[in-house]
This record gives C-alpha cells, structure tokens and sequence, in this order.
C-alpha cells in the first residue's frame, strides 16, 4: 500500500525538489552530491558549514508535514494513518510521538524502514535550498551572481552549507535553525562543524568529510595546480578522496574476516573477501582513490602473509608464497588458489580497480520527465523502457553504433543482430546493437539479412506530454 501511495506522489514532489537534494531520490546518488560539492569549490576556496540534522526522521511535526504534503484527503488521512502507527520491532511497539515532561504529547517523527518514510523525509526537507538562495539574494551585488556563488547541497539529513565568506556561513547556520524549527527538527550539535577547504580555520583541520569522501584542497606548485575557465592556475588543487575513517572501517572488516578464517580454505576464504572488495572499491572508483586502494592492499597482503604462515609454522617462506601465490596473466604475486585443470579463484586487488570519473545528474532532471533515452543510456535501468534496450543504451554510452550520433527523445530505435541470425549470429547480449530504424535498414540492406525475420524489433520511446494551453481552468496536453 506504500509502494502504491509513494508511486501517486513522488512523480509531482521529483518535479519540485530542489537540484542540489540527492538523498534516497531515483536516479540520484552519493557520487552526484559529490560532483556538486567540486563543481562549487573547483575554482575558489570556500568556508563550509558541515551539518547533520539531530533524529531527523524520529522528530519532524507530523502536522508540519501533512500541511506541506497538501495532497487530496483520501492520501492525507492514509499518511497520517501511518505516521501514527508506529513500527513493531518484534513484540515491541515503537510509537513515532514525543513526550516532554509537563507537556502534551506531540506527534513526531516518521516510521524508519517504510517504503515512502524517505520520501515524506525529503517532502519536510524541501525548501532548504531555496531558503538558503533567498538570503543570499539579499547580499550586497548582483542576485543572479549571489545565488550561484551560496550553495546548499543535501544527502538526506546530512548537508554542507559553502561560500567565500565566512560571516555569511555563519548567518546561514542561523537561517537554516530558524527554518528547522518550522519542522520541529534542529541541528546535532557534535556532528555540525565550520572549517575552510584549503586553510586552517580556528584549529579546524582544513576541509571536510562527507558521505566517506573527504574533500579538501591543497596549495601546489603551478605545473600541478588546478585552472579557472580562463586558464590560470588556481594555486591550489581540489582532491577528493575516500576518507581515513572509511578506510579503516574497511580494512578492519577485511582483517576481521581473515581472523575468522584461520582454519578455512584458501578458496573460502577468497569467495568471501571478494565481494567486500568489490563493493568498497567501486563506491570509491569514481574519485582520487588509487593511494588509498595500494594502502589498503599492502596491509591486506601482511595480514594474509601471517595468515598463510600460521597454517604452516614448519615451512620457510618461499615454500609458503609458492603454495598461495600465484603468477596470473603477467600478474605477480596474485592470493589465489592453485589446483590442476581449474580455473583459479583469485583475490581481487584494490588498486586494479580503473577509476572513472562520475558525470553528475544535470540540474533538476528526473526519471518522471519523459527523457528516457537520457536516463536509460546513464543508468542502464527504466521502468518504461524494456530492459534490453536499456542494458544497450548504457553499454553504447546514448550512441547509434551505425551512425555514431545520439540518440534524441522521439527516435525510432531497433534491436539489431551485429552478425544476423540467418548467417549464423546468435541471440544473445555481446551480438546485440541498438541502431536508428534508418540505420537498421541501411545493415540489413548491406549485410544480406532478412530483417524482421532474423528477430530483430523495435523499441519506440514513449512520447512526452507537453502543455500547450490552459482553457477554462484544464491544462490541454498532447
């Protein structure tokens, strides 16, 4: 019943959020609020407010809440059925209100783990960024110009005010309070901390971590600082990297399960590292991490080093690194298993990993705007676009393999057999094309296949609907 509530209301609030909120929104991610922190700071050092908001989903005003969400009764009155149930965790009741000594009891706070609860949490934190802009509008200068140079970027409950000057960070903190207060939320207190990306600020070390990425920059020479869109050197470099905690978080999982595994088979023990490397890894593929990745190897290979030599105190070794070392496709020294006629199961190394830059989210797009090939080509994956030609679109980077052109909202696409079924092509992933219908004709044509016959299909985005007039108080869409 959620699923089918958050399905009524989220494609009209996707159309209002603000673009710098990435938090449990479709088609957003950690990795966007990361790329808008850089985009902000790239070209000048700024004083950052970095905040959390203190139980945020165990506090908001749930009448607060329900005069935003303004939507028709029947939704209304099953939201705030919801909002005053509760969770049961076991046989335990856990009610979402708040009692204060020698007050009425005040209903707080939304259910953790609903399916809409991180929606009805972005509905209450709307209009931080906003308010934000407002302010700034009043400062001294151009308004256009103030509100580019005041940014709010929000994860969630987690947020970071930035701008050159400090006294305006400092009112923005004020600001953002005074706004909170509305949703009955505040700011925590030990996790809220004011500091500089480039310099020292009141013993604060310089930059900030967020989201497990630390963000900072560092003063270099000009052969290796960072350029302004006129091409002068900046002075400094912006570099974002997986922070210190994060990493030891990691390796500490990493070392915990080759403790686990004293007794276990080398192969055990792979099939169960393997997969807490990948995950890590590719979080952190999109920013500065190759440091970070060789660190974390080189403590792993001490850990397994010991690990291999407890097994076989009476060997030297050499005999020890033969029996779990491996030499592998011009890789050396490569932890995998070693048995005749089989494949082996190797240790994934952190820093083989390539990295990638993240391109970010354009400003307020949505998956609800109609622009699917856009969104299928960056995220492989679209309720309304078929699976395969989705899978395609992303694998071919939005481009027609036969022309080399993108592909636009209303094209007309077909699945296309690179070598045809009637010549002996198979019908599976790595002989699969997506091309214009034009450029499938022209193939086929070329190639000698039977078209249609061989198995191809089309695949006809969904048109948008566009407002071209408002008559007698009805939107008229085509």
């Amino acid at each position: 019943m959620q699923a089918l509530v958050k399905l009524a209301l989220e494609p009209e609030w996707e159309a209002r959020f603000e673009p710098n909120s990435y938090g449990f929104r479709a088609g957003r991610s950690c990795h966007d609020a990361a790329e808008a922190i850089f985009n902000a700071i790239r070209s000048k050092p700024k004083y950052v407010l970095d905040a959390d908001i203190a139980k945020c989903f165990d506090r908001i005003n749930q009448e607060a809440l329900l005069r935003k969400l303004n939507t028709s009764p029947t939704i209304r009155r099953q939201v705030r059925a919801w909002l005053k149930a509760g969770v049961m965790d076991g046989k335990q009741l856990f009610p979402t209100s708040d009692s204060e000594a020698g007050a009425r009891t005040r209903a707080t706070g939304t259910p953790q783990g609903g399916v809409i609860s991180p929606l009805l949490s972005n509905i209450a934190l709307h209009g931080m960024e906003e308010r934000i802009k407002q302010y700034a509008e009043t400062l001294k200068g151009w308004k256009q110009k103030n509100r580019k140079a005041l940014s709010l970027i929000r994860y969630a409950d987690d947020f970071v005010i930035l701008h050159e000057n400090i006294t305006v960070v400092q009112r923005c903190k004020e600001i953002i309070s005074e706004w909170l207060q509305s949703m009955g939320l505040e700011l925590k207190p030990s996790k809220t901390r004011m500091a500089h990306t480039l310099t020292v600020f009141e013993e604060e070390r310089p930059g900030f971590d967020f989201l497990g990425f630390n963000i900072r920059q560092f003063p270099v020479g000009k052969y290796q600082s960072g350029k302004n869109t006129n091409g002068y050197n900046l002075g400094f470099k912006t570099l974002i990297t997986p922070s210190k905690k994060k990493q030891k978080v990691h390796y500490d999982n990493i070392a915990s399960v080759i403790e686990a595994h004293k007794a276990a088979p080398q192969a055990a023990l792979i099939s169960h590292l393997n997969p807490i490397i990948r995950g890590w890894v590719n979080y952190y593929a999109t920013v500065v991490s190759k440091k970070a990745y060789s660190d974390i190897d080189y403590l792993m290979y001490q850990k397994l080093n010991a690990w291999a030599k407890r097994r076989h105190p009476k060997k030297n070794g050499e005999w020890v690194s033969k029996r779990y070392w491996q030499s592998i496709g011009g890789d050396n020294w490569v932890f995998a298993t070693r048995k005749e006629g089989l494949i082996p199961l190797r240790l994934l190394n952190h820093a083989d990993t390539s990295i990638v830059r993240h391109v970010k989210v354009k400003g307020e797009s949505s998956p609800y705007n109609g622009n699917l090939v856009y969104w299928s080509s960056r995220m492989g994956k679209n309720p309304e676009m078929p699976t395969r030609v989705a899978l395609l679109l992303k694998r071919q980077k939005g481009k027609c393999t036969h022309c080399g052109l993108f592909f636009r909202e209303d094209d007309l696409m077909e699945v296309d057999h690179t070598i045809p079924k009637s010549k002996g092509g198979k019908d599976e992933y790595k002989n699969l094309q997506l091309l214009h219908r034009h450029c499938h004709d022209i193939k086929t044509a070329n190639d000698g296949s039977y078209g249609a016959k061989s198995g191809c299909d089309s695949a006809k985005p969904k048109p948008t609907r566009k407002l071209e007039r408002i008559e007698d108080g009805d939107l008229v869409t085509s």
